[in-house]
């Protein structure tokens, strides 16, 4: 086990979007959040990560508490992962070079040729080394989110969390993103917890899957994706992997 959420709880004022969240993230596994539009997934991820301070309820990322660390015990845990929201955050006035280095920058005491070695070294791994010395501007939606997963990557983390990577991706893009981090996963054995909608994704990278529902406001279900598939006595399950849509959003033909 490498992070464990207990009895975690998020309001905003007194509206209550997650209670009770409960669940275990498995060294080198790719975890995927799943569940409709507004029920609390990009929620979770931040407050796993220390952006924001939970109603009540912890997050542990090996062995430390994310949501009580302070000071250079917070900072030293902030180095154990990596984080890639979904538009990417490149800095538009530094290279994709120096976008990737800018942690190394901030965090170690690495001469510039070294911050560039490792920065280079990043962007091949990610299928990017001829771009490089091109501004952010220059890249298409799916290149810079390889970008965005390299910096993640530059302080050697043991975990990356992912916030909607496929969106605004073509098909064939997102494939590819898809690939990458079953690559990362497999030959690094980097801890992935990944926020998405996207069915074939989902199925593509998911080692297990916890869903989240926003009626109930907790996880409803956790498994493998082809075990939540085979839940067909849970309308909300079956209705966001068969893509059905809810009673009354369809039109009735008049008769």
């Amino acid at each position: 086990m490498i992070i464990s959420v207990k009895h975690l709880a998020v309001a905003y004022g007194e509206r209550q979007i997650l209670r009770d969240i409960n669940f275990e993230v498995h060294r080198g596994e790719v975890l995927v959040i799943i569940g409709r539009s507004g029920c609390g997934k990009s929620t979770l991820l931040k407050h796993m990560i220390g952006l924001f301070r939970p109603q009540q309820g912890e997050a542990w990322i090996e062995g430390e508490n994310i949501v009580s660390a302070e000071g250079d015990a917070r900072t030293q845990l902030l180095r154990h992962f990596g984080v890639v929201f979904q538009s990417g955050a490149l800095f538009g006035s530094l290279t994709v070079a120096e976008n990737v280095g800018l942690p190394l920058g901030e965090f170690t005491n690495l001469p510039e040729a070294a911050r560039n070695y490792v920065a280079l070294s990043l962007l091949k791994v990610v299928g990017l080394a001829e771009a490089a010395h091109r501004m952010p501007a220059e890249l298409s939606g799916g290149m810079q989110k390889r970008a965005a997963i390299a910096r993640a990557m530059a302080l050697d983390p043991h975990i990356l969390f992912l916030d909607e990577p496929s969106a605004g991706l073509d098909p064939v893009t997102s494939a590819g993103l898809d690939a990458l981090i079953q690559e990362l996963s497999r030959y690094f054995g980097i801890t992935f917890v990944i926020v998405t909608h996207e069915l074939y994704s989902i199925n593509a990278i998911a080692d297990r899957v916890i869903m989240l529902d926003e009626q109930t406001r907790s996880i409803i279900a956790e498994g493998s994706p082809a075990e939540l598939r085979r839940q067909t006595d849970n309308p909300a399950i079956r209705r966001f992997f068969n893509r059905e849509p809810l009673p009354g959003q369809t039109i009735q033909p008049s008769r």
